[in-house]
């Protein structure tokens, strides 16, 4: 459908007034919500994140492109509701104690969301107890932990044995990331994933939760 593949592009360039437009006119039109958000939202997200990844788009961009997005699921959300429609699952992020970096973390949060996600972003400085607090809670699949220190990242093993001590390790999958992580580090800590960048993040958390080998 025409009208979807512009709001794919429209959404690439970051044209917020058009993508609402266009999300508007198809759902008045009777068109389906998950198909908007499919094959409209999700296919220019995915565009977007290869971009990025691939140094053709920039933060400010895909900030934009982000921006697009949240303004059309503002109109989906309650309509993909109705129709029972369930996101590919629920993502715990926060960046850990001692931390106050946060772009990573949003910039991970913004393409899982664009991959059909839902997230629960804790923010800034979170605790171990606080995550804890946040899957008792929100019962998330996945936890993402981001640190940008090399001091900070040593709070990712002690949230993980806090996790742990909760009895609440088997309940959900840890990945990790940030500048000064590893596929080696994740490892010593017992995370079960590691991404360098939020591209990849979207990757190895569909392959977490066997959405895709």
């Amino acid at each position: 459908m025409k009208e979807l593949q512009e709001i794919a592009q429209f959404l690439e360039q970051g044209q917020v007034q058009r993508v609402v437009a266009l999300t508007r006119q198809l759902v008045d039109a009777g068109a389906s919500p998950q198909m908007i958000l499919n094959e409209g939202l999700i296919a220019g997200m995915s565009v977007v994140g290869e971009k990025m990844r691939s140094g053709e788009m920039y933060l400010p961009e895909v900030l934009q492109s982000a921006s697009a997005m949240h303004a059309s699921l503002g109109i989906l959300k309650p309509l993909l509701a109705k129709e029972g429609a369930k996101p590919l699952g629920k993502v715990l992020l926060g960046t850990v104690k001692g931390d106050m970096h946060d772009i990573g973390k949003n910039l991970v949060g913004i393409m899982l969301q664009g991959a059909g996600f839902e997230i629960l972003d804790l923010g800034l400085n979170v605790s171990p107890e606080k995550f804890v607090e946040g899957i008792t809670t929100h019962h998330p699949s996945i936890v993402g932990m981001s640190a940008m220190l090399t001091t900070t990242m040593l709070n990712m093993r002690t949230t993980i044995d806090t996790i742990t001590a909760a009895g609440l390790r088997a309940e959900v999958k840890i990945i990790i990331g940030g500048a000064p992580v590893s596929q080696k580090f994740a490892d010593e800590i017992g995370a079960d994933g590691y991404a360098r960048d939020a591209v990849l993040a979207v990757g190895s958390v569909k392959h977490l939760l066997s959405l895709e080998k």
